[in-house]
Parts: C-alpha cells; structure tokens; sequence
C-alpha cells in the first residue's frame, strides 16, 4: 500500500471539494439552463439530487465519521457540530428540490444547494483541514483513507459518528437512501428508467449487509421503477450463453413470502459451480432481480428467459464458466 504525506492528503481534500463543487455547480446550472430556455428540466433535476444521493452525501456522512471526531478532538468540536448541522440542511434541501414542481422553484432550489456546499467546503478548507494538518496526531494521510473506506459505493457506515453529531449520521445514511430512491423515481418520470434501476440496485448491493432493513426498502422500490423500465423482457444473457445441459433443478418460488424470495434465490446462486444453473420459476416478470444480479455479480452470472408470461416466467440463472 502506498503512504502519503500529511500535505498530500490535504491536497487531495482541496482537490476532492473543488470537483464536488464543480460538479454541484454545473448540475445546477443545467437545471436553472432548462428552465430559463422554457425546456424540460425534469432530467436534470433528477440528476442533480442523483449527483448528491450517489456522491455529496456518502461523502458528507464519510466526514462525519472521520474527519469531523479527529477534529473535535483538536479543539474543534463546536466548529463541527455547526458543520454536521449544515449536512443535515443540505440533505433536507435536495429533499426539497426532488419534489419540486415548479421550474422556477427547481432553479431557485439547485441553485442555493450549490451554493451552500460551496460555502460549506469553503469552511471545511479553510478551518477543519489546516486544524488536522497542524495537529500530528490526527494522521491526515490515514484519516483520508478511511473517509475513503467509509464513503464506498454507497452510503457510509464504517465507524462511530461524531459525539458532537450525535444520531445525525444515522439520520443521513437514512435520508441519503430515500434520496437515492427520490432521484431514481424523478428519473424514471424523465423517462430514463433503466438508469433509476440501476441506481436503486446498487444501493441495495451496499446496503444488503449493512443494512438489511433500508435495502428491503430499496428492494421494494426497485419492483416498482422496474415496471416502468419496460413491459417486454430483456432476453440477453447476463454473462454468456448458458452452460447447462437441459438437466438442471427447478427452484419455483410463486409459494414463498415475497419478502424471502430474493434472498433464497441468491443463496441458491452462491451455491453453483462454474457452469452450473437452475430455472428460477416465478409469477411474475423477474427484472427487479435481475437489476440485482447485475449490481452484485456483474459478468459473473447468466440469465436467460425460457419463458416470459403472462402467467408464469422461467430464467435459467447460471454462474458463468471458470
């Protein structure tokens, strides 16, 4: 593993913030852009609170589990809990901005969320960083790469919160995945619904152990934004051409509890060899689950429809060839 200086890790920081900001600010200004051309702006609102559930906020709660307890302990812990609290505001106002329906509302609202990230960093750069840089013990270059560990593909639960924050990040990891799910939904109405199922999957891949009660939630959601990806089935192999030979089990699910279903039927994946497969037989177009697979096992697995409805659906899942 390559070791960073102290300096190098607060310039990676600097630089972290200053891409956040730009990318906030170009976001928004596509918003206030289709507004002010009398376009649709539907898209790129829900890009925007896209942009914040998927990076901003796992990034904010990352912070709040590194960064903010070294710098509390620096001296810093009013500082920080000022900071925590300005998380909080800015997740309530992407919140805001992804049920907006007014144009001139939505412009108003991205604007004043890139604003306020900006003024935020600014603080952070210009207080909390120099602080830790200056205070040896805190070990900038290992507080990075925590952040980094915490922040992940999704949202941060590694490590305890700041005590100066106490139950804020439990409440973000939580806003955070409603936001994921707010996002997704805007854009499935935008029409881009395979982009919102690939979304919610990948929130549910980071959530599934971690979390097992929010990705039930996202789990659900993805039932409903996969309707609107399309009523005809995508029949494409997910890792290949099936390598079975006719032969292999059924696992029939149409009795099970909704809510057991997807677990038993990744069990019954984890448990194949390379090459092998079952026919997972269900009452109902399996697309949720296969968003799923392609978050958990992408290029790992295949599926292939051997029946498509309108009673009952047929897919031999498979777990590619060695």
């Amino acid at each position: 593993m390559t070791t960073i200086a102290a300096d190098q890790a607060y310039e990676a920081m600097l630089e972290h913030h200053k891409r956040l900001c730009e990318e906030l600010a170009e976001r928004a200004g596509a918003v206030s852009g289709a507004v002010a051309a009398g376009q649709p702006y539907g898209t790129a609102v829900a890009d925007l609170v896209a942009y914040l559930a998927e990076e901003v906020l796992p990034h904010a709660a990352a912070e709040e589990k590194t960064i903010y307890p070294a710098a509390a302990r620096a001296g810093l812990a009013g500082t920080v809990g000022e900071m925590a609290a300005e998380h909080v505001t800015l997740a309530a106002a992407a919140a805001r901005l992804a049920v907006v329906s007014d144009g001139t509302a939505a412009a108003g609202q991205s604007q004043q969320i890139a604003a306020l990230f900006t003024a935020h960093a600014a603080k952070e750069n210009g207080v909390l960083l120099p602080a830790l840089l200056a205070d040896v013990p805190a070990d900038l270059p290992a507080l990075l790469e925590r952040m980094h560990a915490a922040a992940g593909p999704g949202p941060a639960h590694d490590h305890a919160p700041a005590p100066s924050a106490a139950g804020q990040a439990e409440d973000l990891q939580a806003t955070v995945v409603s936001l994921l799910l707010q996002a997704a939904a805007a854009l499935a109405r935008a029409g881009d619904a395979d982009r919102a199922c690939k979304i919610a999957a990948s929130a549910w891949a980071a959530l599934r152990d971690a979390r097992p009660d929010l990705a039930a939630k996202v789990t659900a959601a993805l039932h409903g934004l996969a309707r609107r990806a399309g009523e005809s089935p995508d029949r494409t192999a997910g890792g290949g051409t099936p390598d079975g030979d006719g032969e292999e089990p059924d696992l029939d699910v149409r009795q099970v509890s909704h809510a057991q279903r997807h677990g038993l039927i990744f069990t019954a994946y984890r448990a194949l060899a390379p090459g092998a497969g079952f026919v997972l037989v269900n009452d109902h177009d399996p697309r949720p689950l296969r968003y799923q697979f392609e978050a958990q096992y992408a290029g790992e697995y295949t599926w292939d429809y051997l029946e498509a409805g309108p009673d009952v659906w047929r897919v031999r899942i498979g777990r590619a060839s060695a």
